[in-house]
């Protein structure tokens, strides 16, 4: 249920158009929440249907562009959602299933395929660390904007996690007979 609750913030932060939001999801919320652009055309769809969201008269134009703002029973909608109780939900990432599988069928090719996690994960830091550097500079640290540099924080903390956990992984996928005390080689 957390695709249209991800609309309604977009919505309810900027009004927007279905192709503007998909942009949007693109650049910012999409590093968290994915959504392909079908599924948020869908989803813009049924929240007008539902009267949560509706378009805002449009000048006349070629195309059928409209821009949604959300209606008082959207905004109600997502402060529900927002106090709901939720589990956390456990780790669901392929990767993780298929070095279980190497531990009974080996590790050929686990290494490439790891060392290129590696890089994607050194890559998506870089990015979260130029996004704070810009839009979180040190003298804004107290504004408007802290619980999205929560956000941002969370997910340079969880890149930070995968490179240290790949590094140490990588190396004992390398050289599985080097005794490791959990940073790095025993001397």
């Amino acid at each position: 249920m957390s695709l249209p609750h991800a609309i309604l913030t977009a919505l309810l932060e900027k009004p927007s158009s279905g192709l503007e939001l998909t942009r949007r999801f693109d650049r910012s919320i999409g590093f968290f929440w994915s959504a392909t652009h079908q599924q948020i055309y869908r989803e813009l769809n049924r929240l007008e249907r539902d009267g949560l969201i509706h378009p805002l008269p449009q000048p006349p134009s070629r195309g059928q562009r409209k821009e949604y703002e959300v209606l008082p029973a959207g905004r109600a909608e997502l402060a529900r959602w927002v106090g709901e109780e939720q589990d956390p939900r456990p780790i669901r990432d392929p990767l993780l299933l298929r070095l279980r599988a190497a531990t009974v069928v080996g590790t050929g090719g686990l290494a490439a395929e790891l060392r290129r996690h590696l890089e994607l994960h050194r890559q998506q830091l870089a990015l979260y660390e130029r996004i704070e550097a810009h839009d979180f500079p040190p003298e804004a640290a107290a504004g408007e904007n802290r619980l999205q540099h929560h956000i941002l924080r969370a997910g340079l903390e969880l890149e930070t996690f995968w490179i240290g956990w790949l590094t140490r992984t990588l190396a004992d996928v390398d050289d599985p007979h080097v005794p490791r005390d959990g940073g790095g080689p025993a001397d």
